[in-house]
């Protein structure tokens, strides 16, 4: 019986299989519907395809043979849009699934109805599949495949006006995702896709200006921002991050947090498309290293070529900023003297008038310190209990593993003591510029305790990058931050969620120097804390209504620190991050009864680094927020109060101190010299009684309400304020007036505070 002639309209179908009766077989079914068959075994495939394409393929498959074939018709360039059948020897799901993730386009089983047989092949004639790159949108997406996204870009730059030196505003922008190498470990290949499509419907729920998304192979979100300058796009991508850094988001059937990294360039500075994603590239590097939601746009030394920096520059800037100390005295000594005498002989005495200010600032100095001390007495206490249940809870402990290998292990097992009643966990986000032995053992320490999740951050210069990273790890509602030598006493997490399920967003805790015996140095800063966490900021909070984040054992509700991150370009990260949540009103309060234990330097020149980083830290932070945060309409008056001493007041007082000498120098010399002087003003003397008095109340402040095991040494009280009348005082506001000085030369490295393992006997009686 002879086959019937083809159907108008049929199609030319190539069947692929070795000779034998099932080639056979599917050769007559094929014709009996009206196609025109031709065969072909296995290893000519291609060459078939080539020389003359038909309109589909279908192919037995033969075990690994049915693979092969799908090889090599979509090795042939005509042959990657072919619709393609494999005709499989029985019903298996697990080899449909094979077949169809290597290329298949459907399955049908050998024994298939031959008019179900036309119907797909028909069905799949009228459908062509095309692959998604040739797409101009992806249909798993909804976004521009990369090769249509660098051709939208192309025409961008073809408009009239736009490109290099063109004046025409718009940047395109490149986000990638931190955290994609350990999801695509962990979930595989397909993360990238979901990734870029979650992204991009963050973008699109937020109505931004950008009219044009893509997505390359890598999961880049790709974006284009026509008519725009480079602020407004910063702005946007940087609500944008915010946004992304909020949601939690399903991928690939998994809740996870997403770190969103940035990079933008403006299309102005680039000759086409290629250079184009090329700085895009090294702009999203540098802002994956930091993770701290900040777009960064591209700059010349983050090319390769560009690495190196002005070796000159650098080594001035080192210069002068040894320097720095002597520059003060002409600045703030010398040029006031001059400016006194020249207004003097104008007929002004500017310098009379000066020395009544600077008495009336050292008056409302020791002030504010006296009435910290009195509304230190009644600080708001604890909540009795918790409002909600305890949620799961996690630990971040940041380090630098070189400077805290004598400690860590101790700190460790310090928190996997801990007895919390919900689900816990320690995250050691750490890292390294080479493997250190001590990684072997806190390796074996994880594999016995499963709380411990070790979590090396590959790149990180910070403790600010750490604490990015681990806070998308992180499972818990709740999250303390540490440094890598604090022993949080054994209640602390339960205590914090009593605070924190009352409404509270971030509770700042008690930081107690546990190595006080070491040496002068340490005994000076282990009453400088009572100082400080016992009476100053319980005292400032419930003067002015709000409190500080410390840098560590802080607790943070989870989604806050997620979407407020760290900043490792500023040296008090803490305070930094501290300012930009209250900014969107989140509320802080400080508890000087939640205890954690912690090393002090034990030397004055790690003493000097420490506290030269944490005055240049405060003046980047008041230089940052002071102004915006007045004119915000998110802090009450009392706030704005409270933040002009903390943050205006702090930077003006070791300046109007210093203010001492010149204006003495000038009494000598319009008095004709010091013997002609009234050395007995009783104005000057009271106020001089007042200040030296106001170091004394606050020590005695702070033994008073000092944790019990300090309030024993109440030697170390008396000497901390002698030590602070007449040394300490002086040597911070010396180390306020040197920032300045950094800070306006651009020197802001960071100088790593050297540890040490506690004293045996200071750590056996760390507990209370």
């Amino acid at each position: 019986m002879s086959s019937p002639p083809p159907k108008e309209g049929a199609g030319r179908v190539l069947a692929v299989g070795m000779p034998g009766p099932r080639l056979d077989r599917l050769t007559h079914t094929l014709r009996a519907t009206g196609h025109d068959v031709r065969q072909v075994t296995p290893g000519l495939v291609s060459t078939q395809v080539r020389q003359a394409t038909p309109d589909a393929v279908v192919a037995l498959n033969d075990g690994r043979d049915g693979r092969e074939v799908i090889r090599e018709v979509r090795a042939a360039p005509a042959g990657r849009a072919l619709p393609l059948v494999m005709v499989t020897s029985g019903p298996g799901s697990a080899e449909v699934a094979d077949l169809l993730r290597h290329g298949a386009d459907d399955c049908v089983p050998d024994a298939s109805d031959p008019v179900e047989l036309a119907a797909r092949i028909e069905a799949k004639l009228h459908r062509v599949p095309v692959p998604v790159e040739q797409l101009l949108l992806d249909p798993r997406t909804g976004l521009y495949s990369h090769r249509h996204f660098l051709d939208e870009l192309e025409r961008e730059f073809q408009r009239p006006g736009t490109g290099r030196r063109s004046g025409v505003q718009g940047v395109m922008a490149m986000v990638a995702v931190a955290e994609m190498g350990a999801l695509e470990h962990r979930l595989g290949p397909r993360v990238r896709r979901e990734v870029a499509e979650r992204l991009a419907g963050v973008a699109e729920r937020l109505g931004s200006t950008c009219d044009r998304f893509g997505w390359d192979d890598d999961g880049h979100l790709l974006m284009l921002l026509p008519g725009i300058d480079e602020e407004t796009a910063r702005r946007g991508l940087e609500k944008f991050a915010h946004a992304v850094a909020s949601t939690r988001f399903v991928v690939a059937d998994e809740n996870v947090r997403l770190t969103p990294a940035t990079g933008l360039v403006p299309l102005a500075d680039c000759t086409g498309p290629a250079q184009a994603v090329e700085k895009a590239l090294a702009a999203v590097a540098q802002s994956t290293s930091h993770r701290d939601l900040r777009p960064v746009a591209y700059a010349p030394w983050m090319r390769a070529s560009h690495r190196g920096r002005n070796p000159f520059g650098a080594a001035l800037r080192a210069r002068l900023t040894s320097l720095s100390s002597l520059v003060v005295l002409p600045l703030g000594v010398g040029l006031p003297f001059v400016v006194y005498q020249q207004a003097y002989g104008w007929g002004w005495d500017v310098g009379s008038v000066m020395y009544w200010v600077v008495v009336a600032g050292l008056l409302i100095s020791a002030a504010l310190i006296v009435i910290e001390c009195l509304f230190s007495l009644d600080a708001p206490r604890r909540p009795e209990g918790p409002a909600q249940p305890y949620p799961p809870a996690s630990a971040i402990i940041a380090a630098y593993l070189p400077n805290e290998a004598a400690t860590i292990v101790d700190t460790v097992e310090s928190f996997l003591r801990l007895d919390y009643p919900n689900d816990f966990e320690v995250v050691l986000a750490y890292n390294t510029p080479h493997p250190l032995p001590i990684e072997d053992t806190l390796r074996e320490m994880a594999a016995r305790d499963p709380r411990l999740v070790l979590m090396p951050v590959a790149g990180s210069t910070s403790k600010a990058q750490n604490v990015n990273a681990a806070v998308t790890r992180v499972r818990g509602e709740i999250v303390g931050i540490f440094d890598a030598d604090h022993h949080p006493a054994p209640g602390a997490f339960q205590h914090a969620w009593h605070w924190l399920s009352h409404g509270y967003d971030v509770v700042q805790g008690h930081c107690v120097v546990r190595n006080g015996d070491s040496s002068w140095v340490a005994r000076l800063v282990a009453v400088e804390f009572e100082a400080i966490y016992a009476v100053s900021h319980p005292g400032r909070t419930r003067l002015y209504g709000f409190g500080v984040f410390g840098g560590s054992n802080g607790f943070w509700r989870t989604d806050l620190l997620a979407r407020t991150r760290m900043h490792g370009s500023m040296l008090t990260e803490d305070i930094d991050s501290t300012m930009r949540a209250l900014g969107e009103g989140a509320r802080f309060t400080v508890d000087r009864t939640l205890i954690s234990r912690e090393l002090s330097p034990t030397m004055l020149k790690p003493l000097w680094n420490q506290r030269s980083r944490w005055a240049q830290g405060w003046l980047q932070v008041s230089l940052k927020h002071l102004w915006r945060s007045l004119r915000s309409p998110n802090f009450t008056p009392r706030q704005k109060a409270g933040l002009l001493v903390l943050l205006g007041w702090r930077e003006v007082q070791p300046w109007l101190t210093l203010q001492m000498w010149p204006i003495l120098m000038y009494s000598v010399w319009k008095a004709g010299g010091p013997d002609k002087l009234d050395w007995t003003v009783p104005v000057c003397l009271l106020a001089m009684v007042f200040t030296l008095s106001a170091g004394l109340v606050q020590a005695a402040f702070a033994w008073r309400l000092a944790v019990p095991e300090l309030r024993r040494r109440r030697g170390w009280f008396w000497s901390y304020a002698l030590l602070s009348t007449f040394f300490y005082t002086h040597f911070k506001n010396t180390l306020a007036r040197q920032a300045c000085m950094k800070e306006a030369l651009g020197d802001r490295r960071w100088r790593v505070t050297p540890r040490a393992a506690a004293p045996a006997a200071v750590a056996a009686g760390e507990r209370p």
